[in-house]
């Protein structure tokens, strides 16, 4: 038995079970066996960090959900009534780097990381090192109200861990709790600004006496536009602005703000760049035709916001040509551009910020993050800080300092492990093998697309989206799905080629089987 270095909150783990170089796996009924043949492995691949401890592939006990999940699933919907989406129930304790391991012992290669959301894999030393550092203790037990008495060490915190990765133009930041409250308070920042243009100056008395009322001009009567395919969060204002499922919006009265068309590309980009640009200036056209129809109705757009990437529209791409006349649009008309880097910020598209590929000729006005960066927030431009009286972007905790120090170690060991170059590898890897699964399966899958490893194909159709999704889940690679029938990855910054190796053949073995 071998005993990890990472401390104390480790189980003992077969040696057997971790290797310092996965080996390929073979799917037989729906359940992995990791190859202990080397002669069966067909490609040899480097391995880029060789002091990443984790298990030599996945191993299925059970179906899914096992036995103990369902159990869990049972007490757990006696108290919430809300588990249609439960999958299985996880054993943090037991998984580890890439590999999430479930509560009846099932190992699964995951290429999803809860929803892009943990950068470094499964119980990484360097942020169990910032959990179990005794002079952490006290920020882990103390909550502060942040806006109110925020703690000694937070400004070198959140210099260290944020405005050392602030995209390039933006210096000012403020942490959130999540990404939908990240979107929401940069969009408060925005009604500020655009309204001290409008009137030249403070609120009027008549601003004061009917803002409590719901009435104008206290409450104007601004709109944000948004774009078909969208996702930025569930409260009100940022549902308003999700236009990507039914089961988001449903029975949910929101605000009547306008949308415009997300280009829908072609692929692969290269073969069709004349249709490509035809559709990005059809859409900004359409833009630009909203952006009007509201100012002559009395309702002017004070802000555009758009994904960097669509997530959960499908994972939707536009090039650099789309989002550089969107900003322009943006100054002629006077409205703020904000870009929803939630899923593709802290390096997934190989790049730290999605937007530094663009080349825009300055930085977007926000740029609001959460996700891989651990805890939520936004950077912005000066012009847009809030103004007047005190606490008009508030709330109880204004973020979380212990996220804002493991993000901190996250930076560091980015920089440590050169995890760019990890992500830039790992992200030819699979792109170029997804397409060579393209062109053997051309009747199930279409559209291959990707940057960095935040990659997505679509499926003939959403039923077969949805049973490639399970088939590998059942034979121990997790992925995701979104859009209508589209899958996706979001693997962790550890994520390898010789990973990417893995969820190939198990996506192959599973798409032979339609």
């Amino acid at each position: 038995m071998a005993l990890l270095s990472t401390g104390g909150l480790f189980h003992r783990i077969s040696g057997a079970g971790i290797l310092a170089r996965t080996s390929r796996c073979t799917t037989l009924r729906g359940l992995s066996t990791v190859l202990s043949d080397e002669a069966k492995v067909k490609k040899e691949r480097k391995n880029l960090l060789p002091h990443i401890v984790e298990y030599g592939g996945p191993l299925m006990k059970t179906t899914v959900p096992g036995p103990k999940s369902q159990e869990l699933l049972k007490s757990f919907d006696d108290v919430t009534k809300n588990v249609e989406t439960v999958q299985y129930f996880v054993d943090f304790h037991q998984s580890l780097g890439n590999y999430l391991v479930d509560v009846d012992g099932n190992r699964f290669l995951d290429s999803f990381m809860h929803i892009s959301s943990i950068p470094l894999g499964y119980n990484h030393p360097a942020i169990l090192d910032v959990v179990k550092n005794p002079a952490n203790l006290s920020l882990f037990a103390n909550r502060p109200a942040l806006a109110v008495k925020p703690t000694k060490e937070y400004p070198t915190d959140l210099f260290n861990a944020l405005v050392s990765v602030a995209p390039k133009g933006l210096k000012h930041v403020q942490t959130m709790m999540c990404g939908a409250c990240s979107v929401e308070n940069a969009l408060k920042q925005t009604y500020m600004w655009y309204r001290t243009k409008e009137r030249g100056g403070p609120p009027s008395q008549e601003d004061l006496d009917t803002c409590l009322l719901n009435k104008q001009p206290g409450n104007p009567p601004y709109s944000v536009l948004s774009f078909q395919g969208s996702f930025h969060g569930r409260t009100v204002a940022t549902l308003s602005l999700s236009h990507s499922k039914i089961a988001h919006r449903i029975d949910m009265p929101t605000l009547d703000w306008p949308i415009a068309p997300f280009p829908r590309l072609q692929y692969p980009l290269e073969q069709y760049q004349q249709e490509n640009r035809a559709e990005e200036d059809k859409c900004l056209a359409e833009v630009y035709a909203q952006v009007e129809r509201m100012k002559a109705r009395g309702e002017p757009v004070v802000s555009v916001i758009i994904e960097a990437i669509q997530g959960e529209g499908g994972d939707n791409h536009a090039t650099p040509y789309f989002f550089k006349k969107l900003q322009s649009i943006c100054k002629e008309v006077g409205a703020s551009f904000i870009v929803d880097e939630i899923q593709t910020g802290c390096l997934a598209t190989g790049t730290f910020w999605a937007h530094e590929a663009w080349d825009l000729p300055e930085a977007p006005d926000f740029v609001c993050f959460s996700k891989k960066m651990l805890t939520g927030g936004y950077y912005f431009k000066e012009e847009f800080a809030p103004h007047g009286a005190a606490g008009r972007v508030f709330n109880t905790w204004m973020g979380d300092p212990p996220k804002v120090m493991m993000l901190e170690a996250v930076i560091k060991q980015i920089k440590k492990d050169n995890l760019q170059e990890v992500v830039r590898a790992s992200g030819e890897a699979l792109l170029s093998g997804l397409e060579d699964l393209q062109a053997k399966y051309p009747d199930l899958i279409s559209r291959t697309r990707g940057v960095g490893t935040f990659c997505a194909f679509d499926c003939k159709d959403p039923d077969t989206s949805m049973k490639l999704a399970l088939k590998t889940r059942d034979s121990g690679v997790q992925i995701g799905t979104c859009g209508t029938q589209t899958v996706r990855f979001r693997p962790a910054l550890i994520f390898q080629p010789k990973h990417v190796d893995i969820v190939l053949d198990h996506l192959d073995t599973a798409l032979a089987e339609f």
